[in-house]
C-alpha cells in the first residue's frame, strides 16, 4: 500500500527549483571538481547529524578523527564519529532498496553504541517531548513487516525520487524501527535515495539546515502524524534540501581554471572530437578562449591536432 500523501503547489515549486539548481551544479562541475568541498561537506554531514542527536564534537574535532589524529572527548562520541565514517565509506556500495543493506547500515552505525545493533526492536516504544508523549510508535510485532511493504514502496520505479526520499524518512520515523538510531538512520537513508539519481546528494550537508533549526524538523514530523499522511513532511524536507543547495551554490562561485576544463573534458571524452564539441561541454566560454585551451593541451602533450584551422579535429594521446 502506498504511504498516504497530498502532491501541493508548494512541492511542485520546490521539485521544480531543486531539479534547476542541480542542473546548474552539474553543468559547472562544482562537485566533481572539487574534492576539498566534497570533503568538507561531508565532515558537515556527519557532525550535523549527529549533534541533532546530541553529540558534542566540533567539526574541528571530526575533521581531526578523520585525519586519524587523537581527539580528547566523551568516548561515545567518538564511537559515534567513527562508525558515521565507516558507513560513509560505504555508501557507494549500500543499495538504497536493500532491506538487507538497511540494517547493514544501522549495524555499522550503532556498533558498540546499542544491543542488537542491525536489528529491529523486540519492544515498544514511545517518543517523549519534555514530559509528553509526542508519539507512541507501533508494536514491535508490526515492524518487519511495516519495514517490508515501505522497502516494497521504495522500490516503486514510478515515484518520484526526490518525494519518495522525503516520504520514506517520514514513514521510518513514523515507525521507529530500531531502539536508538532512527533519526541518523533516515537522514541517512534519504541521502542514499537521492544519490542514485543525482550522485551530488553523497556531499549535500542539508543536516546542516536540518541541525540549525531542529524545532522546524520536529513539528514537520508531528504535524505529518497528527495529519496521517507525510505532505507536511515532504514540504519541510524540500524546502531544506532547496535551501542546501541554494548554500552550496553561494559557496562554489570558483571558476573552472583552463587545467580544469581541460581535464574534465579528456575524463568524459573517448573519440575526435572539435573545437565545437568542446564549446558544447562549456558553453559560458568564447570561441577564443576554446582554441587556447586546446592549443595548451596540445603543447602539454594530453591531445594531437590534425587537419586545417577550419576543420581541425583533435584526438586523445
Amino acid at each position: 500500500m502506498k504511504p498516504p500523501y497530498q502532491i501541493t503547489p508548494q512541492i511542485l515549486s520546490l521539485i521544480s527549483a531543486i531539479s534547476q539548481k542541480i542542473g546548474e551544479i552539474n553543468a559547472n562541475y562544482l562537485i566533481k571538481n572539487n574534492p576539498q568541498l566534497r570533503k568538507q561537506n561531508q565532515i558537515k554531514t556527519i557532525h550535523s547529524s549527529l549533534s541533532i542527536e546530541g553529540n558534542t564534537l566540533s567539526l574541528d574535532q571530526i575533521t581531526a578523527i578523520l585525519e586519524n589524529k587523537k581527539v580528547v572527548g566523551p568516548q561515545k562520541d567518538i564511537l559515534e564519529v567513527l562508525n558515521a565514517l565507516q558507513v560513509y565509506e560505504q555508501l557507494n556500495k549500500l543499495k538504497f532498496g536493500s532491506e538487507k543493506d538497511y540494517l547493514k547500515a544501522h549495524k555499522i552505525l550503532m556498533n558498540g553504541l546499542i544491543e542488537n545493533s542491525g536489528k529491529y526492536r523486540t519492544q515498544g516504544v514511545g517518543i517523549l517531548k519534555g514530559s509528553q508523549v509526542e508519539h507512541i510508535a507501533p508494536p514491535s510485532d508490526l515492524v518487519p513487516y511495516l519495514m517490508k511493504d515501505l522497502f516494497v514502496y521504495l522500490n516503486d520505479k514510478s515515484e518520484i525520487s526526490l518525494i519518495k526520499s522525503c516520504v520514506f524518512h517520514y514513514e521510518m520515523e513514523f515507525i521507529h524501527p530500531f531502539m536508538d538510531g532512527n533519526g541518523r538512520m533516515g537522514r541517512l537513508w534519504q541521502t542514499l535515495i537521492l544519490m542514485y539519481e543525482f550522485p551530488l546528494f553523497e556531499f549535500l550537508p542539508f543536516e546542516t539546515l536540518i541541525s540549525k533549526n531542529q524545532k522546524q524538523y520536529y513539528l514537520a514530523l508531528s504535524q505529518s502524524d497528527k495529519e496521517g499522511q507525510s505532505t507536511k513532511f515532504i514540504e519541510y524536507m524540500l524546502g531544506i534540501i532547496n535551501n542546501s543547495l541554494s548554500e552550496l551554490l553561494q559557496n562554489s562561485t570558483q571558476k573552472l581554471t583552463q587545467r580544469d576544463r581541460i581535464v574534465i573534458f579528456l575524463e568524459d571524452t573517448k573519440q575526435e572530437f572539435s573545437r565545437k564539441d568542446y564549446m558544447k561541454k562549456f558553453s559560458e566560454i568564447s570561441s577564443a578562449t576554446a582554441s587556447r585551451d586546446l592549443k595548451t593541451a596540445v603543447e602539454m602533450n594530453l591531445i594531437e591536432k590534425f587537419g586545417d584551422k577550419k576543420t581541425s579535429l583533435y584526438k586523445k594521446r
